[in-house]
């Protein structure tokens, strides 16, 4: 199951979550794994039935004002049974000055407490969908992801068959670089597949001979993207004499990661075989397919109809012949 820090939470900066930390440094190594909220209005009524500690929850103007306008005691009563439940974190909105006794519990039982300057609706709309997109599953492959046309191209095999090479020559002829080597894939609903390139490796490039380069620098930001759909996955393969290859491309073929099925062709790698353009073509004709044309199989119904347009003329030459 994915999860995520408290201290990753704080450290973001892309998300625009503008988080700074009030109490409860002790809790910062808390996992969060669902990327649902809470605001524990009733909580802090002293209702705690159906509070979730594992989410983050949000505190606004309302739960603010209702915890001042309760008698001390009553406030006191209320937090300590709150932070017994030893929430995940919680969180300030509109930048508002938490009352001392929730930053004391949330001191005393290191419960990261939170603030932001965000409103609470614009606040939870921002941390939902950075939770959704970093708390969905997620997996490592090992290839080469370049952006063809438009097209996720995926390249796997073996070390060593070419899937970098093939790559370079590919940003050589405009297209562009996801991630090398290691490419990190997180699904997205609905049913979509993203790879982008691990942190370290961003960039980079190995290519046995030369070492490490690193394309951003060499062929510019044009050359490269953060992140990609993906859309065909095309697994090199050494060529084997006698081994039967598909020719026709009738039969396709999927392969599953994550739990959804991409489209799989295997491309077989000899001299001679100029693999960076058949990749390039193969993106072409996915393109094609996703508007509805299909090659091979607009040339088995050609393919048929002269065969049958063939068998009738037979027929009725034979039967011509008959009648005479």
């Amino acid at each position: 199951m994915a999860e995520i820090s408290i201290q990753e939470l704080l450290g973001e900066e892309e998300a625009g979550l503008d988080l700074e930390l009030l109490a409860g440094e002790a809790g910062l190594g808390k996992k969060v794994s669902v990327p649902r909220i809470q605001k524990p209005g009733l909580a802090l009524a002293g209702y705690t039935t159906n509070l979730h500690p594992d989410r983050i929850q949000v505190l606004g103007s309302t739960e603010l004002t209702y915890l001042a306008q309760l008698p001390l005691d009553k406030a006191r009563l209320n937090l300590e049974q709150l932070c017994a439940l030893d929430m995940s974190c919680m969180i300030i909105t509109k930048g508002q000055n938490p009352p001392e006794l929730l930053i004391q519990e949330a001191a005393l039982r290191g419960i990261p407490l939170l603030r932001t300057h965000h409103q609470s609706s614009v606040f939870i709309s921002l941390i939902t969908k950075f939770l959704e997109e970093r708390l969905l599953p997620s997996t490592i492959v090992h290839g080469v992801l370049v952006d063809v046309l438009g097209v996720g191209v995926l390249l796997t095999g073996k070390s060593g068959i070419g899937k970098s090479e093939c790559a370079l020559d590919l940003i050589l002829r405009g297209h562009r670089l996801v991630a090398d080597d290691v490419v990190r894939v997180r699904s997205k609903l609905p049913a979509v597949l993203f790879g982008e390139g691990m942190d370290l490796l961003h960039h980079h490039m190995e290519i046995r001979g030369l070492g490490i380069i690193n394309i951003k620098h060499l062929f510019g930001v044009a050359a490269i993207r953060e992140r990609k759909k993906i859309d065909l996955v095309i697994e090199l393969v050494q060529w084997q004499d006698g081994q039967e290859y598909d020719r026709l491309g009738l039969e396709e073929e999927t392969t599953s990661l994550l739990g959804m099925e991409l489209p799989l062709q295997r491309v077989p790698v000899r001299p001679g075989r100029n693999i960076t353009t058949l990749v390039e073509v193969a993106a072409r004709n996915r393109l094609l397919k996703e508007m509805g044309y299909h090659s091979a199989r607009e040339f088995q119904d050609r393919l048929e109809q002269r065969m049958a347009e063939t068998a009738r003329l037979h027929s009725h030459t034979i039967i011509g012949d008959n009648l005479e």
